[in-house]
């Protein structure tokens, strides 16, 4: 039997991908800990075994950081169409957002409205508008400064989800938490 070499190389190549992918895969389930499984002979370790002078495995976004607030609280709540009524589940993130902004104090948010493409420019910067209010008068109700937290209206300019369906139309009718660069 005669082997084509580059056809052996290309599949250690292939092979040894995989074996990388999965192992990749093991240490973010796992939080950054190896796992040790039936497919590999990779040893379990942990954070607390590591030594002393070495740098542990980043645990996730930086406290306080815009993406802290994105991945840990939720930055952006939703509204019915053509509504800037808060929902129970709007409130609940708005609440999160306020334990997040007394667990930090020195940061400061925007609240930016946002609406989908229906209606005129004008229309949707006024919604905008009251959506970002309601959300930021919730907020200082919960016990906020209201020096801590501004709004602004981007109306339907500034879509998170392209498209003319209801489906892009939900998630372009929001209020977004950002975090304040001054």
């Amino acid at each position: 039997m005669r082997l084509n070499l580059p056809l052996v190389v290309a599949a250690a190549f292939v092979l040894a991908a995989c074996t990388t992918a999965s192992e990749d895969a093991a240490k973010s389930v796992s939080g950054g800990e190896k796992v040790a499984s039936s497919s590999s002979k990779t040893t379990v370790s942990s954070a607390s075994t590591t030594k002393s002078s070495e740098k542990p495995l980043s645990a996730g976004p930086k406290p306080g950081s815009q993406l802290d607030l994105e991945i840990n609280v939720g930055d952006r709540v939703l509204f019915d169409y053509d509504k800037s009524t808060l929902s129970s589940d709007s409130r609940t993130t708005i609440g999160r957002w306020a334990e997040w902004l007394m667990t930090y104090p020195a940061n400061k948010i925007i609240i930016e409205g946002h609406a989908d493409e229906r209606g005129t420019r004008e229309y949707n910067l006024a919604l905008g508008e009251r959506r970002a209010n309601a959300a930021r008068e919730y907020l200082i109700s919960l016990g906020v400064n209201p020096n801590r937290a501004k709004t602004i209206s981007f109306g339907k300019e500034r879509p998170a989800i392209p498209g003319s369906n209801e489906n892009a139309y939900a998630q372009n009718r929001r209020a977004v938490a950002v975090l304040s660069k001054d």
